[in-house]
């Protein structure tokens, strides 16, 4: 699609080298699954963030936000892959990926009430929703409390084996604030519920993959072209299981979108090459 005047203009400015583009900051998101109606088909949790929010505001997205410096504490419980591990699939160095997986589980914590850990390496914690979990989880988004000291008071380890990795992407250097994010796959565990505990969050809903593309493409929601790419990914997929099952080994090559100018003269912003065959099955 053509891109707005405005973004036109922008772009031209960096390009020109009127404005120098700022650095990305590492940030991690969670596309959560459950199984639909149907008991397979996976649905998906998102979130319509504040309107007034600086970055993507109004928009539909998963959990998730920056990674804080504390993500990559080695004192962190951990069970499953280990951060050397991560750090190939992820294309980082063994610091950033367990820094990265960290993020993930704890902002999937903060912005949803869901954990990713357990007692041990083959557990999961059955319910967070009670005040003393509700507590632990303000104080971590509150930066209170440490993400390392919360698992290790309750007895917990980080159950990286519970992740899949779909896609990185780094926002275009012509905006203003930009993020590199990973982005993961994770199932809903058992017994465990979300909630609608985001400050940052106006609204929360799952949908089948397919009825939040359709949303999307109607204009009643609105969303950024990584969310929509991960929501065509994720409909390929008959359940949840066969969805990280899929991302099991998959590796990540970080994306960042650029100015093009396309046959009609139009200025678009490049196709992740991952996704070019789903685009077109799409809209074929």
């Amino acid at each position: 699609m053509p891109l707005p005047e405005p973004l036109k203009s922008a772009i031209l400015a960096y390009a020109s080298g009127e404005k120098t583009p700022v650095e990305p900051r590492n940030a991690a998101t969670v596309v959560l699954m459950r199984p639909g109606a149907d008991g397979a088909s996976p649905e998906i949790y998102l979130m319509r963030r504040q309107k007034t929010m600086a970055f993507a505001g109004g928009m539909w997205v998963f959990p998730g936000g920056g990674v804080d410096p504390r993500d990559a504490d080695a004192h962190v419980s951990w069970a499953g892959p280990a951060p050397a591990e991560w750090a190939v699939r992820l294309g980082t160095d063994t610091d950033t990926a367990r820094a990265l997986v960290c993020a993930a589980v704890r902002e999937t914590f903060e912005e949803s009430g869901v954990l990713l850990a357990g007692p041990d390496a083959t557990s999961v914690v059955a319910d967070t929703s009670g005040d003393d979990w509700e507590a632990d989880r303000r104080a971590l988004e509150a930066h209170e409390l440490h993400f390392a000291d919360f698992l290790s008071r309750r007895g917990l380890v980080l159950r990286s084996d519970l992740l899949g990795v779909i896609s990185g992407w780094t926002t275009p250097e012509f905006e203003p604030r930009r993020f590199r994010t990973w982005f993961f796959l994770a199932a809903l565990p058992a017994g465990q519920v979300t909630r609608d505990v985001s400050t940052e969050a106006s609204a929360v809903e799952w949908h089948a993959p397919l009825t939040a593309l359709a949303e999307a493409e109607a204009g009643r929601v609105m969303m950024l072209p990584p969310t929509y790419l991960t929501c065509l990914d994720v409909a390929r997929f008959g359940s949840a299981a066969e969805a990280l099952e899929a991302t099991a080994s998959r590796t990540v090559t970080m994306f960042t979108p650029t100015p093009e100018t396309d046959e009609d003269g139009d200025v678009v912003l490049s196709e992740h090459p991952e996704f070019v065959d789903l685009i077109l099955e799409r809209w074929s």
